[in-house]
């Protein structure tokens, strides 16, 4: 799933997202969802997120359990 709306991103959930000194490489890194940083209701480049390990990034794709 799209992970640039904040409506298909949950508290929980498990996402790939790429970090901010990965950008360039567009290196992803997969976690849980502890906390939805953008308040925004969509963001072109992907929500922002902290993981349930501390690693700070957007969201490129919710992955369906």
């Amino acid at each position: 799933m799209d992970g640039r709306n904040r409506k298909n991103i949950q508290i929980g959930d498990l996402v790939e997202i790429v970090q901010k000194h990965h950008q360039r490489t567009g290196e992803l890194t997969e976690g849980f969802v502890k906390r939805i940083l953008t308040s925004a209701p969509n963001h072109p480049h992907g929500i922002k997120v902290m993981l349930a390990t501390g690693e700070v990034g957007r969201v490129k794709r919710v992955i369906e359990e």
